[in-house]
Formats: C-alpha cells, structure tokens, sequence
C-alpha cells in the first residue's frame, strides 16, 4: 500500500477535504520564478469551441503532466500524484477566474437566477498508469441586485475560484438548489477521489 500521494494543487481546500479522507499527502508545487517557473496561465487558456468537460478533462491532464515532469526533475521519491481542476459552465460558456473585481461581478451577475454546473476533473497518476474521474454538479443561484454582487465582490472571495465564488463562504446564501457533489463544488469530489485512491491501493 502507498504510504502517502503527492498532491498538485496550491488550494486548501483540496488539501483539507484529501486530509478528511485520511490520506498522507506531500505538495508537490511549481516554482514560481527561476529555471523551472512553469506558466500556469497557458494550461488554463480555453480552445476555440471547447466544450467544458473536454476543458476541464484536458487542462487536469496538462497539470498533472507538468507534476509528474516536476517530480521526476526534482528527484522525489516515487508515489501517486494526484490532481484536480475545477470549472463552472453556464450552456457552453466557460466561466474560470475573474480577472479582477469587475470581471468577477460581471460572471456573478450572468450566474445569478440560473442553474449552471460545476465540473471537476480529477486524475491521479500511479506509475505509468493514470486513473481519472469525472464529477459534475448543478447549482441556482438566486437572483442577486448589483448592490449584493458588489458587496459580495468587495470581500474578496471571488478571486482565484472559478465562477467568482465560493460554494463554502459567503456565496452560499444565494445557492438556492444543489444537485451532486458538494465538496466536488469545492474542488475535490470526495466519491470519486476516494475510488481513485483504492484502485490505487490507499486503504480509505
């Protein structure tokens, strides 16, 4: 059985919800200048007519390349890399993250009164073979006045999450349904890491 996977993701909350599996877990993460400063942004950059689970699927695949050659490059013990990327679709329209307050208020409000999804790609690497799983939500937000994005955009949550929010702060109070995975919504389906993690031979 491993004794620990390797987890490429700069988020806490996908180390938090890995910790509630009970899984041991090193960061496995780039450089942010120097000779192995990797560009983040041209993984996330979205194809012409990309649909969103080909987007999601390909760009999870893309960062967990780039661990595995980061892991390899830095001479680390070998163990399973795990990886996961989350995006929020409203029909075909990709929504990742704001560019800056304007940017996230103008997202929120296309999102508010409409149902959209939430797509996690999760993919794990264990040797040459690579295991992968597909979570897909649904969530209504409410409708919500300028006045309420604003102040909402104004905490400053929306940065850095895709679809200009978090399902776990303050967001919530205009999440009217939920259909799936919540802690997928967050960023890391526990289901389908978990199976993942089996076939990988974790006890979970």
């Amino acid at each position: 059985m491993p004794d620990f996977v390797y987890l490429a993701s700069q988020s806490p909350r996908r180390r938090q919800l890995l910790e509630q599996l009970g899984v041991r877990h090193e960061l496995l993460l780039p450089n942010v200048d120097g000779d192995e400063a990797e560009d983040a942004e041209a993984i996330e950059v979205v194809l012409p007519a990309e649909a969103p689970t080909a987007y999601v699927e390909r760009v999870t695949g893309l960062k967990l390349d780039a661990a595995v050659a980061r892991r390899v490059r830095r001479g680390l013990p070998d163990a399973p890399i795990l990886c996961s990327d989350t995006t929020v679709a409203l029909g075909r329209t990709i929504y990742g993250k704001p560019d800056d307050a304007e940017h996230a208020a103008r997202m929120l409000g296309e999102l508010a009164g409409h149902e959209h999804r939430v797509l996690t790609a999760v993919a794990l690497q264990v040797g040459t073979k690579r295991l992968s799983a597909l979570s897909v939500s649904r969530v209504t937000f409410a409708a919500m006045t300028l006045a309420q994005i604003d102040a909402y955009v104004a905490t400053g949550e929306p940065m850095g999450k895709a679809g200009a929010y978090g399902i776990q702060g303050r967001a919530a109070a205009y999440v009217e349904h939920l259909a799936g995975s919540y802690s997928g919504i967050m960023g890391l389906p526990m289901y389908e890491t978990a199976q993942l993690l089996r076939a990988a031979g974790f006890q979970i």
